[in-house]
């Protein structure tokens, strides 16, 4: 019986959702797989594929005040001896982490038990949670060469690519859709909590200012925060808009597949899984976030000539709508960003992955860091 591997993500879809496609990868291959998360991971939990899921406690750094910096260190105290436990009991041969401060106390008591690990880094810049814990793991796995990382975290890095999941891959499959002169336009629009909220607001006034004829032809697929629902399908209703909407779609693939056209932000989730399906897409980075993570992922892509990139402060209403109308206007400059998105895929990277996770497990590579 070979020893299981226990994998830890942040309970958010851009990070359970590549360790669910190496959870999968891994299972193929033989291997028990079980998961270390939070609470929030409830709501794509009965989707992922780990023998048991260990809910362990974590907490996002939410400020610097005294108290706040207790309540994280606690918390996070407490998380690491949940998680040391787990690792004793079960004694995996290798620990994979996934990004967010719930993957901290997963691997932080690997490092203390001395148990193998790999932490992924799926975005253009090493963040914060993934900085503090590079120095302690076997081998760093990326999605793309990083800048600025010191030579000792550089000589553990493996470029394996960002793993999506099997329903990614077959939606991969789909050529991008013809696109008829006066024909239906396939729009689809999500972005995570934060997102759908911001586009709930932003798209209404922006498709109020298309043409009749160009109204007529979108075909909408809209996420919503559940409050958000019925304010934006009075809106589109009035504006004579075919719009289908919800708070959460579990095919999200398919409908990515099916879609001339995406508006969403640009989380590594979101990118890896427009560029392995191969559509164009504006992109829409979240603000305010310190290591600007989701506009260094959604630069790259833009310079791909994969997408088209607006940040959210300078987004009006006339921009977005011109955005939409020149391209709806343009179905060849539509399929070029698609190939273009697409070329950038790595629809091998849960293979890779899966590949260096052996490895390490078996020890037949120790990558050189400084291990300190």
């Amino acid at each position: 019986m070979t020893k299981p591997i226990l994998l830890t993500a942040g309970g958010t879809g851009g990070h359970l959702f590549p360790a669910q496609s190496l959870a999968s990868e891994l299972i193929r291959r033989g291997y028990d797989v079980e998961l270390a998360t939070d609470e929030r991971a409830d709501k794509y939990g009965s989707a992922f594929p780990a023998r048991e899921v260990h809910i362990i406690a974590s907490e996002t750094m939410r400020g610097r005040s005294p108290m706040a910096l207790a309540k994280t260190g606690f918390s996070l105290l407490r998380g690491t001896l949940q998680a040391r436990s787990v690792i004793r009991r079960l004694q995996p041969s290798v620990v994979v982490g996934f990004g967010g401060y719930p993957t901290f106390p997963p691997m932080f008591a690997a490092r203390l038990t001395g148990t193998p690990s790999i932490l992924h880094e799926a975005n253009g810049v090493m963040g914060r949670a993934n900085r503090m814990l590079a120095k302690g793991v076997t081998a760093i796995a990326i999605s793309a060469p990083l800048k600025g990382l010191e030579p000792a975290l550089a000589r553990k890095c493996v470029e394996t690519g960002n793993p999506v999941r099997d329903a990614v891959i077959d939606a991969a499959r789909v050529p991008y859709p013809d696109q008829e002169a006066d024909g239906l336009f396939r729009l689809l629009v999500f972005g995570g909590s934060q997102g759908a909220k911001f586009f709930s607001d932003a798209l209404p006034p922006a498709l109020k200012l298309l043409s009749e004829p160009v109204r007529a032809r979108l075909h909408l697929v809209q996420q919503c925060r559940p409050e958000d629902l019925e304010r934006v399908r009075t809106e589109y209703q009035a504006l004579g808009i075919h719009a289908e909407l919800n708070s959460f779609f579990t095919d999200m693939p398919s409908r990515i597949a099916s879609s001339h056209l995406v508006i969403s932000r640009s989380g590594a989730s979101t990118v890896a899984e427009l560029t392995a399906i191969g559509r164009p897409s504006i992109l829409v980075p979240l603000p305010g976030a310190l290591d600007q993570d989701q506009m260094v992922n959604a630069r790259a892509l833009e310079a791909a000539g994969g997408a088209f990139v607006i940040p959210q402060g300078d987004m009006s209403a006339e921009q977005l709508a011109h955005e939409i109308t020149c391209l709806m206007g343009t179905p060849e400059t539509l399929r070029n960003a698609a190939e273009a998105a697409r070329s950038q895929g790595k629809a091998d990277a849960v293979q890779r992955l899966a590949d260096l996770v052996e490895q390490v497990a078996s020890g037949a590579i120790i990558l050189k860091g400084d291990g300190a």
